[in-house]
């Protein structure tokens, strides 16, 4: 893990992003994390950690667990079958 601050990346950041090949960049401001550059194998695991990441899906993953708790949910049969498709075994 490297460990660089925002003006250094901005100064140097074409070798930033090759450090990032290797091992996670933390970017710093007055000396707290701020940011991480981290490798990206595949357009797959771009998208995941963009899911992940995203804040706006992420409050509609709280709102449905939400609705699982109260009692609000379906079941899984239910949707399978609302969707018109075959239940996955």
């Amino acid at each position: 893990m490297r460990i660089a601050s925002v003006a250094d990346v901005k100064a140097k950041l074409s070798a930033y992003l090759k450090a990032s090949e290797d091992e996670l960049v933390v970017i710093t401001r007055n000396g707290k994390a701020i940011a991480v550059l981290l490798p990206i194998e595949d357009e797959e695991e771009l998208e995941r950690l963009v899911v992940a990441y995203s804040r706006h899906f992420q409050a509609i993953l709280q709102t449905a667990r939400q609705e699982i708790t109260s009692g609000a949910g379906i079941t899984h049969d239910d949707f399978w079958e609302d969707m018109g498709g075959e239940l996955s075994e």
